[in-house]
């Protein structure tokens, strides 16, 4: 802090005694901000790291800050906000207040408000996430946790929970963001809506993008934190998708999957599993072949899956049954599928794990009446991105149970279900397609893609292993 008094014609006497007052004055401020308190105990990994400060005691960072506060609400799927320079987080009232302010008479206020999740034209999921408000005018509280690091917020409440939406509206978003704004950067993860389960389940993941503990931003009630800058929200570029186009550095979803496989890549697990009971040491001659299945699920049943399984068997394949839960070890699945040759399945959100396939490997997806539009856009495109052998199998009416309840006739349900959906995908068509029909596939049909992709599974096996 520079303090300047100056006053012309003064006696020495006079300026001597006034510089001894201000230093006592600041030495009595200093001491009445100092703050002092333990830090938490460093055995969970959602902890803070304390550093005792004041707002007094960042004075030096702030006074010449040109803090700005930024929204590009631009986007279809997403907003973004950020702070430019050090914030102050009051979680009572989740604000981010920008330190540059130092008058709470200030006329010219600045007040901004966002919800960090990727699906902004979702009304109803959007109302279940928590509004953030960034603010320049008013003086913020005092900072009793300083970081070193910026922060990147974000949040956990929307679909968390079912895995094609724990990549697609969280870590693939988180990637693409982290790639754009923050490429070799230092930043602390803070996350809105965090559930002990999620975090335990990708803790490599959230480790391998930030070495910091992550901030459970809505535990955090009577402390506050500041940062060197904040952003909060997450860049989306649509479904499964990353564009290059779109990054300053030209990623796309096959640098995405290099990224797990410096996380997962490392086979770490402990005991054996019943997915690791159904491996044997992989024949030199037979392709595996990966049979992700919908056990335990509601509808998009294989309803002859042992059948199908003994004809891929039967056609050469070693086949591994793959039916995923919330509890299931990432490091066991892409472990299995990144060894794998070839991966078939219904339209689903364990499809999601095609991501684990190394590129040029087979990948087949069942797809059920009336789910073309949304199994292309959720799947197919991944597909083509990752660079896999790809092939869709449209089921037919007679292969699908929704011809004993609707019928064969002229029913909009079965003979012309794009029809039905222009009017909007409302849950009861939902419901209809996704929940309540299953599928029994057409053996001889079925099987001239089972052979097809076992030919293109042994090139891949030779040349890859």
């Amino acid at each position: 802090m520079k303090i300047n008094v100056i006053k012309k014609r003064a006696s020495n006497s006079t300026t001597a005694l006034m510089g001894l007052m201000l230093f006592v004055l600041m030495i009595i401020v200093l001491r009445q901000n100092q703050v002092f308190f333990n830090s938490r105990p460093h055995n969970s990994f959602i902890i803070s790291t304390p550093h005792a400060i004041s707002r007094h005691n960042y004075n030096h960072e702030v006074e010449k800050s040109k803090s700005i506060i930024n929204c590009n609400r631009s986007h279809y799927s997403y907003d973004i906000c950020s702070i430019n320079g050090p914030t102050i987080f009051d979680p009572f009232k989740s604000t981010f207040y920008d330190m540059g302010s130092t008058n709470n008479n200030e006329t010219n206020i600045i007040v901004e408000k966002v919800k960090p999740y990727p699906r902004k034209w979702e009304n109803f999921t959007m109302g279940q996430i928590k509004e953030f408000t960034l603010t320049k005018g008013p003086i913020g509280p005092n900072c009793l946790i300083h970081h070193k690091a910026q922060a990147l917020v974000f949040s956990l409440g929307g679909y968390t929970g079912n895995f094609f939406h724990d990549i697609n509206d969280g870590f693939i978003p988180l990637f693409i963001t982290i790639n754009s704004l923050f490429p070799n950067q230092d930043f602390v993860l803070v996350i809105s809506k965090l559930e002990d389960w999620w975090v335990h389940k990708y803790k490599d993941l959230l480790q391998s993008f930030s070495k910091h503990p992550i901030i459970d931003i809505d535990k955090e009630i009577n402390v506050t934190h500041c940062f060197r800058s904040v952003t909060i929200g997450l860049m989306s570029h649509g479904f499964m998708n990353i564009d290059p186009k779109l990054t300053p550095t030209s990623k796309t979803l096959i640098d995405f999957h290099k990224f797990l496989a410096t996380t997962y890549g490392t086979g770490q697990g402990q005991g054996q599993s019943q997915l690791q009971l159904q491996l044997q040491p992989q024949s030199q001659h037979r392709p595996r072949l990966v049979l992700a299945s919908r056990g335990g699920s509601i509808g998009r049943l294989i309803l002859n899956q042992d059948e199908i399984r003994l004809l891929a068997k039967r056609i050469g394949f070693e086949v591994i049954l793959f039916e995923p839960s919330k509890t299931t070890s990432l490091h066991e699945s892409f472990g299995l599928i990144h060894s794998s040759h070839a991966m078939i399945g219904v339209h689903g959100a364990a499809l999601t794990h095609a991501l684990f396939l190394r590129p040029s490997s087979i990948f087949i997806q069942i797809v059920p009446i009336g789910a073309e539009g949304v199994s292309d856009i959720c799947f197919g495109k991944l597909a083509r991105e990752m660079k896999l052998v790809y092939e869709e199998y449209k089921i037919e009416v007679e292969e699908s149970s929704l011809m004993e309840k609707f019928g064969k006739g002229d029913n909009l349900v079965l003979k012309n279900p794009k029809a039905l959906q222009e009017k909007g995908w409302s849950q009861e068509i939902m419901d209809i397609y996704l929940r309540e029909q299953n599928i029994n596939l057409d053996l001889n049909r079925f099987r001239m893609y089972l052979e097809k992709a076992y030919q293109n599974a042994k090139i891949f096996m030779a040349i890859n292993g």
